[in-house]
């Protein structure tokens, strides 16, 4: 059987890990969650003093880009490659509202880009992959034979996202994860290197209302046609 790039572009908290994890266990295919790169690299200015509520060292990151070592490993109990940096694994320390909060401003570095997509490139130059973030369809995997675009209403967004916090048992309050879900996706599609767009070829699929089963079947059947189509 052929495979394919699947490349998952879209806002914030629109459940592209989700249903892109679900994906690549269907297929067997291998799942790179970009957003857990970003992250890494916005734990690591948080970890050095780099960055906070009143400050943003830069230059300082750029300089020290080349200290920073973001591998994948699997979790088989999870089911899903979990992120570290340097060795350490920081899956958890990263999904705060914290890291949230920094995260797009670090992403905006062209430098940070430029380290991770050519990481990302290479991680599917095989094929077989499963590739989530903010411009896969577009600068990544501008080839892919499937690009979906996720949305879903910012208040929407909001509603899971903090959900998710809560239940992991972090104390937040609903209008801090509403704003920043607003910021970010403000900071996301206005940035100047490669802001977050939906590529031409993408298919868009608003999940406002969708649940997360009628979620997969419908992206699962799009990869089966993708798929049939080549063979």
């Amino acid at each position: 059987m052929n495979k394919i790039t699947i490349a998952i572009d879209g806002f914030s908290s629109t459940g592209k890990s989700t249903v892109a994890k679900q994906l690549a266990k269907h297929l067997g295919y291998v799942y790179v969650d970009t957003g857990a790169m970003y992250r890494a690299v916005t734990f690591y200015a948080m970890q050095n003093g780099l960055i906070s509520a009143v400050d943003f060292n830069k230059e300082a990151l750029i300089y020290q880009l080349p200290n920073i070592e973001i591998t994948f490993k699997f979790n088989e109990a999870l089911g899903f490659a979990e992120v570290y940096l340097n060795g350490v694994n920081i899956e958890k320390e990263i999904r705060n509202l914290e890291v949230s909060s920094y995260v797009s401003k670090v992403a905006a570095i062209s430098e940070v880009r430029q380290k991770l997509v050519e990481q990302q490139k290479k991680m599917g130059q095989d094929k077989g992959v499963v590739m989530d973030g903010r411009d896969i369809g577009t600068v990544v995997f501008p080839d892919a034979k499937l690009k979906l675009f996720m949305t879903a209403s910012a208040e929407t967004r909001a509603k899971r996202r903090y959900q998710e916090l809560i239940e992991r048992g972090d104390k937040v309050d609903y209008k801090d994860v509403l704003q920043n879900v607003q910021e970010r996706d403000y900071i996301d599609s206005n940035r100047k290197d490669s802001p977050l767009v939906k590529a031409k070829d993408a298919i868009e699929i608003d999940n406002s209302h969708m649940t997360l089963d009628e979620q997969f079947n419908k992206i699962l059947q799009l990869a089966k046609m993708t798929i049939e189509d080549l063979e």
